[in-house]
């Protein structure tokens, strides 16, 4: 009784953080959410009596299993079908002061910075999130990883090359929450009303759509450039939808974004990358396997 009551005070204190290392490292709601719930299943079987500190053992097992996870599927990912996108976030006004979404909203869970991640090998991945988003050092990391700490220093700053990052502040998404908001849900309205004229005042000239179906539903395969051909696509492929489309303005990803219905299911996630008053870069999530935790 004792330990399963220490077990679920850790589990209030470290869920919010644990997740955010799972989440970007795999870029999955659902498995990020499995990844954590197994990391205090292991905490609540082995006692905590012997553990000095509490969150670099939790933060270990997160890492170790992202790590193995992603091992296991790579084969998977290597034949998606399609442009890859992580699982959106989808949080409303009443869960901000959740202190899960609190503890996201410190650091960009956007997509853009999910797919920027992408680029980094595994190990660069967890090394980049525990140094950058959780502020280990290095000795700290390496016992984490099961490498040196110089080892460690080298891979963070590989990875920071990698990104093309120069500061910190290049991973953040500096936005006016009010404007964003104002322009996603003008351009939401647009495209309710299927109007490709209105869609693409919205859109930078070089802006670029991602679609992931997964193979599941019919979508882009490769990314769509071009405002112009981008308005055409999305107002006319949501004229021949057949049924009943409602829209909810909400945040995806830490930003502000569109869930669109299909007689009252999930029929996508949208989120944005937005510059200088412009839309520059879409991501529609489309896949159904990615959708079921989405309402």
């Amino acid at each position: 009784m004792l330990e399963n009551i220490k077990t679920e005070q850790f589990y209030t204190e470290y869920k919010p953080l644990l997740f955010s290392l799972a989440y970007r490292m795999l870029g999955s709601v659902t498995d990020a959410e499995d990844i954590v719930q197994e990391a205090f299943l292991t905490l609540y079987k082995s006692g905590s009596d012997h553990i000095q500190n509490m969150k670099a053992y939790l933060c270990k097992i997160v890492t170790n299993g992202c790590l193995g996870l992603l091992r296991s599927t790579r084969k998977q990912r290597e034949k998606y079908i399609g442009t890859w996108l992580p699982e959106p976030l989808v949080t409303t006004a009443s869960e901000e002061t959740d202190p899960m979404q609190s503890y996201l909203q410190k650091e960009s869970i956007s997509t853009a910075y999910l797919l920027l991640l992408q680029q980094l090998s595994y190990v660069e991945r967890a090394v980049f999130l525990l140094h950058e988003v959780l502020q280990y050092d290095y000795k700290e990391i390496a016992d984490i990883v099961g490498k040196s700490s110089a080892n460690c220093r080298q891979i963070f700053h590989r990875a920071k090359r990698s990104l093309h990052v120069k500061d910190d502040s290049d991973l953040l998404d500096h936005f006016d929450q009010e404007q964003t908001t104002n322009l996603v849900e003008q351009f939401m309205q647009a495209l309710a009303s299927a109007d490709a004229a209105r869609i693409v005042e919205f859109l930078s000239t070089d802006a670029v759509l991602i679609t992931d179906g997964g193979g599941k539903v019919k979508a882009q395969l490769q990314p769509l450039n071009g405002h112009i051909p981008i308005s055409h696509l999305t107002s006319n492929f949501l004229k021949k939808l057949p049924g009943n489309l409602t829209y909810r303005l909400t945040m995806v990803n830490g930003l502000p974004g569109i869930v669109v219905y299909l007689d009252g299911k999930t029929l996508t996630v949208l989120s944005f990358k937005i510059l200088n008053g412009h839309i520059v870069n879409l991501y529609f999530v489309i896949n159904p396997d990615k959708l079921t935790h989405v309402f």
